[in-house]
């Protein structure tokens, strides 16, 4: 069964930096797509959870607009797991922030909050 484990949310004030982990198991990690998304406060589960980054099988990437030259994201396929580095975090960064591969996978992990505020 697909699995996904997000870790490394925290509470950090504006300016500051948080990495994000998620372990993935279930499918072989290494062929798949690999996405971050995340749910700013006050939206329902599963309504308008926006896309953050992607990491594709041959380590391409691409970025939201809101996001881009902020947040890097990585692979290793060897601990079949999926990084966020976020850099230079903004209040509008405030989320639950969640992974899944692409296309999504119905059983999304529990996320993990970042909280950018002073």
């Amino acid at each position: 069964q697909v699995q996904f484990v997000e870790s490394g949310g925290g509470l950090v004030q504006p300016g500051g930096s948080l990495r994000l982990s998620c372990a993935a198991s279930g499918f072989t990690f290494s062929s798949k797509v690999m996405d971050w998304y995340r749910q700013a406060p006050g939206k329902s589960p599963g309504k308008e959870r926006e896309f953050v980054a992607r990491i594709n099988n041959f380590y391409g990437t691409n970025y939201a607009d809101s996001v881009k030259g902020r947040f890097t994201i990585s692979r290793d396929n060897v601990k079949n797991t999926v990084y966020l580095q976020m850099n230079n975090l903004k209040p509008d960064d405030t989320a639950v922030y969640y992974c899944n591969i692409w296309p999504p996978s119905p059983n999304w992990g529990q996320g993990t909050q970042v909280t950018v505020s002073t």
